[in-house]
């Protein structure tokens, strides 16, 4: 049980991070929501992909595919940086008892896409552009497992959206900052994403997008969320987050540039 409460603005909620259990086994409600994240992201992709030239059958396969290497791509990265956490190596399997990292779990469901989209000869810009939408809802549904679980939040704030926890000093909410920005990161991409001129540019705007928000919320977390490089200077997702800015801009000015390129060969091949 926790006790949430936006003081500033009159709010208090007792949470019980144990939506139900089968037995003796508790069923947390962290787990539902990234499950009805990745189901309302998939439902998403699924009944609007055909339209960009995707099949229905490779979206459902892509998705679970994704989803199981995600999870192995999240649980590593985790691993990777905060192996002192663990006091055996068995704890490694424990992923119910939490420790994932979203960068891991994205890197894991891209390489997964890959594969499948060589085995199967699919384009995989395409397929990419395709759902690059599902990730930004999944996404932002899944941040309010945080908020079940009372984690990951930000530093002292005097703002009047501060959340307190257990009576504690008021925080920045970072579950919902990261919300509301991978929602806005949706709304662009649907609205635009049919103008684009290659394929790619879509998914390089998802990529551009998040990792935007990420370094900066990254740099507003409690330290003992960050999984540090270099010990309270550098985190290692605002290093992945500006990596992920410099190869999304320059993949973008590199679509745009062999377009142009295209546009005028074609002109020439005519004149």
């Amino acid at each position: 049980m926790n006790i949430i409460s936006f003081p500033k603005l009159g709010l208090t909620m007792t949470i019980n991070n144990i939506a139900f259990s089968i037995g003796s086994k508790p069923v947390y409600w962290y787990a539902l929501i990234i499950l009805a994240g990745f189901f309302a992201g998939l439902a998403f992709v699924y009944f609007t992909c055909e339209k960009r030239g995707v099949k229905k059958d490779n979206v459902w396969d892509t998705a679970i595919y994704g989803l199981i290497a995600g999870i192995i791509g999240a649980r590593i990265f985790y691993v990777i940086f905060d192996h002192e956490g663990f006091t055996s190596w068995l704890d490694v399997f424990k992923i119910w008892e939490g420790g994932l990292a979203i960068y891991g779990g994205i890197i894991g469901a891209a390489i997964s896409t890959l594969i499948y989209c060589r085995v199967k000869k699919l384009n995989a810009a395409a397929v990419f552009d395709a759902c690059a939408p599902g990730l930004l809802i999944g996404q932002a549904i899944g941040r309010f497992g945080n908020f079940m679980n009372a984690e990951v939040y930000g530093r002292e704030t005097a703002l009047p959206w501060g959340m307190s926890i257990n009576g504690g000093a008021a925080v920045h909410p970072l579950f919902l900052y990261e919300s509301i920005w991978n929602a806005l990161g949706f709304a662009f991409i649907a609205l635009f994403r049919d103008k684009k001129k290659s394929d790619g540019q879509v998914f390089c705007f998802y990529i551009l997008w998040y990792s935007l928000g990420r370094l900066f919320l990254e740099g507003m977390r409690d330290s003992k969320y960050i999984l540090y490089l270099i010990p309270n200077a550098l985190g290692i997702s605002q290093l992945v987050a500006a990596l992920g800015i410099i190869i999304s801009v320059s993949v973008l000015v590199y679509l745009s540039i062999r377009k142009k390129n295209s546009v005028e060969n074609a002109r020439s091949d005519v004149e």
